[in-house]
């Protein structure tokens, strides 16, 4: 199959590469051409950039289906439409379980879970507020242009090598040090990560088997909770950790994996096992995350995350 990646160098646009080719498809990939560009010598690349509205490149080719790992606007995912119009088979769009509502939701909820309400202001300011809205819009417009053609795959937190969003690399290289480590949460939070490969392989195999629909790409397999990924993560690096309960009010608004309301939010992944999402495990998660950043040298993360060492030190001293 011919498969054009929007996006593609980066994190979940990587795997997603790596998969394809792993699957004997020929890719396309779209992007601005600034990052990446040592990856994938095989491929064809086409150099385009969506905030400026130049998909030029994507004129005349043809494609059996279109993997969209960035679009964060409905001016995006239109714009894209447009260039492309017909000429593609089906339409994976690459979502978000923030679509989701956090009112009167429990555990173990599936894809018929009410979505937030749509975000059209024309406002592309992505925050905690505007980013589910904003997917909703953009998974509407995808459904409302290619209908059965269509597919919505609505990943959870996602980890993995080349991590470039933090929340799970902070636990990583957190437990790597090993000893007292201050959490302002309930360890007992349940926690749900998908391995980036995993949301990867399950995009290819949705594409292969023409499904439309959406799908709730979570993990892992096996149920865990914050304090069960943190002592994952230390067995990984081969540390043990010792968990310093702290006050919530110590916790920053996007602690690393700390969601107050995330043990009525735990996903269902049936729908997405059955068209075959794997199940790699968290150990494997963690060990092969580790080695990735510990190959790029442990850059700095993307934002703000966690304790900086000294503010975690007088925490563990007053609470520990």
């Amino acid at each position: 199959m011919r498969i054009l990646v929007l996006g593609g160098t980066a994190f979940v646009g990587r795997a997603i590469v790596t998969a394809v080719l792993a699957a004997g498809h020929d890719v396309t990939i779209f992007s601005r051409g600034r990052t990446g560009t040592d990856l994938f010598p095989e491929v064809t690349r086409l150099v385009g950039d969506r905030d400026a509205d130049d998909y030029g490149a994507l004129a005349g080719a043809e494609w059996d289906a279109v993997v969209d790992t960035s679009g964060y606007h409905p001016r995006h995912v239109g714009r894209a439409m447009d260039a492309l119009g017909d000429r593609i088979g089906r339409y994976l769009f690459v979502s978000s379980h923030a679509v989701y509502t956090s009112d009167g939701v429990r555990a173990g909820n599936d894809e018929s879970t009410p979505r937030r309400p749509a975000e059209r202001s024309g406002t592309e300011e992505l925050t905690n507020e505007t980013y589910g809205p904003l997917k909703v819009a953009c998974e509407d417009d995808v459904v409302a242009r290619y209908g059965e053609r269509a597919t919505i795959v609505r990943p959870g937190k996602v980890a993995g090598p080349y991590d470039n969003q933090g929340t799970f690399t902070y636990w990583v290289r957190r437990a790597a040090r090993g000893g007292a480590v201050a959490l302002p949460a309930d360890p007992a939070q349940p926690v749900q990560v998908i391995d980036v490969r995993d949301l990867a392989t399950l995009a290819v195999r949705l594409i292969e088997a023409h499904r439309p629909g959406a799908f709730n790409a979570v993990g892992p397999d096996e149920p865990t909770t914050l304090g069960g990924l943190i002592h994952t993560c230390a067995a990984a690096a081969g540390t043990e950790v010792r968990i310093v309960r702290v006050p919530d009010e110590h916790a920053t608004r996007m602690f690393p994996l700390v969601r107050p309301f995330w043990p009525g939010q735990q996903r269902s992944f049936a729908a997405a096992r059955a068209a075959g999402l794997p199940a790699t495990p968290l150990a494997t998660t963690a060990v092969d995350t580790r080695a990735a950043d510990r190959e790029l040298g442990e850059p700095p993360l993307s934002w703000d995350h966690g304790f900086d060492p000294a503010t975690e030190a007088a925490l563990i001293e007053r609470y520990g």
